[in-house]
């Protein structure tokens, strides 16, 4: 599949349109589209809309990249991942009806999603952007029944732009003429781009901080927009990111027409692996014995600054990080604010990963960034017995990349 176009990474919709129309427009056909762009928590708020319409008794679709253990957790159909079997006959026949012409993986992929959420009904359509969105090969939906931004931040320049204005611009390339678009909390910078688009466009917005508002108050999270007030439970999900988060999920679903119950759900029921996540059992976790195991996938500045705050209302325990990261990410600006937040850092390379730092380099990029003790690994294993002989109640945090994610998931079982 990698084979069938040159780059793996080439933003233009060009090649989807001509797919698209040769498989008769899937895109024309799919239940109400919510479509979803932004720089981080896009995936933990679109894993909380569909926990709020589903237990409102939606039927919902959902596309989301990429994936951590395996290939079909892209694709939830009507609410469950999507059986092999079918995912190969909808691949083969986006090859078939692509006739060997150029097209990327992600495209491919994309297309497929499509046309298998276009034959399965549903009540709605949830749509992760993979990269930026003015060129995303999702944004292929003429009227969308929502747009969504989550926070937007500095990340994928070579493909984005090198300033937040100008990639803000490409995330605002999924508003669509008189659609209402929720913003979830935004730079200032980010935000007027966001917001001369939507008045070009006359799409109406939900802006955070203005339409409505989300916080913490005595361990609970209060929401309040134009329809009220709602004081719910924290999120199941950790962090402080993930009260903003649920306030963008709750403010689309209000638009959406859901009630307290789906509200509630919507923060309680969602689950989204690697957002730091408390492994509970498997062989890692055996090889921790006592130490506590974490994963997290976060691997930009951003993502950096929300994980050290998270780990900071952690309860107190010796913490390690496990950390590996890719060398197109901007590593010394993820490190530096978990500098603080931990006693030590184990550098790995990701397996299988072309485009994996070396344990060397990321070892060295955490001396620059900080931290005082640092460790190169052969492999994750050996980074966890060191840890836990020094420290055997130590709270082991594996993070740096959804690479690294999927490789903890897959041999953790």
């Amino acid at each position: 599949m990698m084979t069938l176009h040159p780059k793996i990474i080439d933003l233009t919709l060009d090649r989807v349109w001509r797919l698209l129309g040769a498989l008769d427009h899937p895109e024309r056909a799919l239940p109400p589209v919510i479509h979803i762009a932004g720089t981080n928590g896009k995936g933990s708020t679109q894993a909380m809309i569909r926990a709020g319409l589903e237990a409102a008794g939606k039927r919902v679709h959902a596309y989301t990249s990429p994936h951590l253990a395996r290939f079909a957790e892209r694709i939830r159909l009507a609410g469950q991942i999507i059986e092999e079997p079918e995912l190969a006959r909808v691949l083969d026949e986006c090859k078939a009806a692509n006739g060997g012409a150029p097209i990327t993986y992600f495209e491919i992929t994309t297309v497929a999603a499509l046309l298998a959420f276009a034959r399965t009904p549903a009540d709605h359509t949830l749509l992760e952007v993979g990269l930026g969105g003015r060129l995303d090969a999702t944004n292929v939906v003429e009227r969308p029944a929502l747009t969504v931004i989550t926070p937007v931040s500095v990340d994928h320049q070579q493909y984005l732009g090198e300033t937040l204005p100008e990639i803000a611009g490409e995330k605002a390339g999924i508003i669509k003429r008189a659609v209402p678009c929720v913003v979830g909390p935004q730079q200032d910078a980010a935000l007027e781009v966001i917001e001369a688009r939507a008045e070009k466009l006359g799409a109406p917005l939900l802006v955070h901080g203005q339409h409505w508002h989300v916080g913490e108050e005595r361990g609970r999270m209060i929401y309040q927009d134009e329809n009220g007030l709602l004081d719910l439970p924290l999120p199941s999900l950790i962090g402080a990111h993930q009260v903003q988060n649920a306030g963008t999920a709750l403010a689309a679903l209000r638009h959406l027409g859901a009630d307290a119950a789906a509200c509630e759900a919507a923060v309680l029921r969602a689950e989204w692996p690697a957002r730091l996540q408390r492994l509970k059992s498997g062989p890692l976790v055996d090889l921790a014995e006592r130490a506590e195991l974490w994963l997290d996938g976060g691997h930009n500045p951003a993502a950096g600054q929300a994980l050290a705050e998270a780990l900071a209302r952690l309860p107190a325990r010796p913490t390690h990080l496990i950390c590996g990261m890719l060398n197109t990410k901007d590593i010394g600006g993820y490190l530096r604010p978990l500098a603080r937040s931990a006693e030590g850092l184990w550098s790995v390379s990701i397996p299988g990963e072309a485009a994996t730092l070396s344990a060397a380099e990321t070892a060295a990029a955490a001396r620059a960034a900080g931290f005082a003790q640092v460790v190169e690994a052969r492999d994750l294993a050996t980074a966890i017995d060191g840890i836990t002989a020094a420290q055997p109640l130590a709270r082991i945090l594996i993070c740096g990349s959804l690479y690294l994610a999927g490789t903890v998931l897959r041999d953790n079982g």
